[in-house]
């Protein structure tokens, strides 16, 4: 094993330690920490394995320019959808350990068939051609990084992009693909009290650019996306502060709405 395959998988046990033991950590050392982005990723390809898990999709975080800012970072980071870390609507999730205390109300696609890497890119209406159906979701991100904004992009992938839950609604029975969701608003509630409202547009311009944007990141993605996953393609409006025992609906209205209590 190289010194760079050495280094990703250092990495990614310290981060799954983190994980495991809802714990907080200054920087990687120095012997684990990423020097690039693509070396951050091949730490959190390595993820799965230690936390013995599996992937089930990937998600987006700062997908627009508020949660770049936020995060430190200048474009969007991918991160991988783990399968122990995927709830259904009415889950109760549990939040030890976790500072970011917020939720964010998102658009999930459902891949139908594969997007394999190829020479040529995507074009927006074949990735959308290969899309099975449309789900509400609501993440309830964290970091293992105690200061996650200065922890950059290199160390922010290889802590999965904030990853820690998401909860996933129902296939939505609407007709979306005949809808601008770029317009379309959307509504996190928390205790029953609209705490954001956002629209589609927030999401690189449209929740559509976002997934055909992952669908072209062959670098990251190694076999690129597969039938059956899900991709989450990043928060509406912004994130909305939470706190212990708070219910939360992320509302797509005529799309559907899923709830957690937290």
């Amino acid at each position: 094993m190289n010194e760079s395959s050495e280094r990703a998988k250092r990495a990614a046990a310290l981060i799954a330690q983190c994980w495991r033991d809802a714990s907080k950590r200054g920087d990687l050392p120095e012997s684990a920490r990423p020097r690039t982005l693509a070396e951050g990723y091949r730490a959190q390809a390595q993820l799965p394995a230690a936390m013995d898990d599996s992937v089930v999709g990937y998600k987006l975080a700062a997908t627009a320019a508020a949660g770049q800012r936020h995060l430190g970072v200048d474009g969007p980071v991918i991160g991988r959808l783990l399968a122990s870390r995927v709830a259904s609507d009415g889950a109760t999730l549990a939040m030890q350990g976790n500072r970011m205390l917020v939720a964010e109300c998102e658009f999930v696609f459902k891949l139908a068939r594969d997007l394999p890497p190829r020479d040529t890119p995507y074009d927006r209406d074949e990735v959308m051609a290969a899309v099975q159906s449309l789900h509400p979701g609501l993440e309830i991100p964290d970091s293992r990084f105690t200061d996650f904004a200065s922890a950059g992009a290199a160390q922010l992938a290889a802590d999965n992009a904030c990853a820690h839950w998401m909860v996933v609604g129902p296939a939505t029975p609407a007709n979306w693909r005949d809808v601008d969701l770029a317009r379309h608003a959307t509504c996190l509630h928390i205790n029953g009290q609209i705490a954001v409202r956002g629209r589609g547009e927030d999401v690189l311009g449209d929740p559509r650019n976002a997934l055909t944007w992952l669908a072209n990141q062959f670098a990251v993605l190694g076999e690129g996306l597969r039938a059956g996953q899900l991709v989450t393609t990043g928060v509406t409006g912004r994130p909305g502060a939470i706190s212990s025992a708070d219910r939360i609906s992320a509302d797509l209205g005529e799309f559907g709405k899923v709830t957690a209590q937290v």
